[in-house]
């Protein structure tokens, strides 16, 4: 045991070793893309954060870029930028190519998850099995969700109005749900979702609270019926190459950061802030929140059944048990205290 009057000196040592490790790691940078506002919530809670932590833990051998708003690409091309190297770690929302990612789809059905840091601790323990199977040009660092609803011209209170209704969907998930209702899914990228809007080329929107008011969709939409009706999920994927070209101390630092901890800190420090966006549009005024009682919830819930059953069937085609897989889910949302 070390005498106790020798700890400050054997901490110095500890700690010059590890300065001299990080003092012999190449210097790299990690150009982090995504397809939000500069200034999304997103953006302020969760990778400016996580970047600054990155950088400080390593020493400063690993710079943080962000580039914002689609500047290095597309939103829905943000998973291959990540496979090709265009950027290190992109910001992947996996229903934007409906059918590509059909296991991670399960944290997107309906009616589902109700908080979000919790459910986002749920699902990101529940899909690390699943991702080097499904994601495998990748790798996966963290995953997270929102919460959202639908915001539309005209109140939406019951599933039969859905019929004969263009909605923009929030990923493929629910443009299945929007389909098995009778509606036309819009799909078009959050991005573009206010020109669609304004143009009339949709109807509504399923959206999160907060990022109505930061894309502007406040502005064309009125109506916002109040229940937790879908998720979102999203993957921070990085560059394999990359990371497998990082020193020792470096990956640590990136292993550090690439965990269930900050799945759950991403997930409830956006998702929380997106939910505050609910009492922002109140107090602007000029909205009308729809309120669902719990019975009319369960109405929705039986409307939308069809969606789980297409999911365990295109999930099933993977090779993996997916009725299995959705119970070992809800348990981990139960267990985290994310379930609806």
């Amino acid at each position: 045991m070390t005498p106790l009057r020798l700890l400050p000196a054997a901490l110095a040592a500890t700690l010059c070793v590890a300065g001299a490790a990080q003092a012999q790691d190449k210097p790299t940078e990690l150009k982090l893309a995504h397809w939000v506002p500069a200034n999304h919530l997103l953006a302020q809670l969760g990778w400016i954060p996580w970047g600054k932590s990155i950088e400080a833990a390593s020493g400063g051998s690993i710079k943080v870029t962000i580039f914002p708003a689609q500047q290095l690409g597309k939103a829905p091309d943000h998973y291959d930028m990540a496979r090709d190297g265009i950027a290190q770690l992109t910001y992947v929302n996996p229903g934007y190519q409906a059918g590509r990612f059909p296991i991670i789809a399960a944290g997107e059905l309906p009616f589902l998850v109700d908080k979000p840091g919790p459910a986002s601790k749920a699902l990101d323990a529940w899909y690390r099995p699943y991702a080097e199977r499904e994601m495998k040009d990748v790798k996966v660092c963290l995953t997270h969700l929102h919460v959202g609803t639908f915001h539309s011209k005209q109140p939406i209170t019951e599933p039969g109005q859905i019929k004969g209704m263009k909605i923009r969907p929030a990923n493929g998930t629910v443009g299945a749900m929007v389909n098995v209702l009778g509606g036309t899914s819009v799909q078009v990228s959050a991005p573009e979702s206010r020109d669609a809007l304004s143009k009339g080329v949709a109807d509504a929107i399923t959206f999160p609270w907060n990022s109505i008011i930061s894309f502007g969709i406040d502005k064309v939409t009125t109506f916002h019926t109040d229940m937790r009706l879908y998720a979102a999920v999203f993957v921070w994927a990085m560059n394999k190459d990359w990371y497998n070209g990082l020193s020792a101390n470096q990956k640590k630092v990136m292993d550090d950061h690439c965990n269930n901890e900050w799945a759950a800190k991403v997930g409830a420090a956006w998702g929380d802030a997106e939910d505050a966006g609910r009492e922002k549009l109140q107090a602007m005024g000029g909205h009308t929140f729809v309120p669902m009682s719990a019975a009319q919830v369960d109405v929705w819930r039986k409307a939308v059944a069809p969606v789980y059953d297409r999911w365990v069937d295109a999930a099933g085609k993977t090779g993996i048990d997916a009725k299995k897989a959705l119970d070992d889910l809800r348990g981990e949302l139960k267990k985290a205290g994310g379930a609806y």
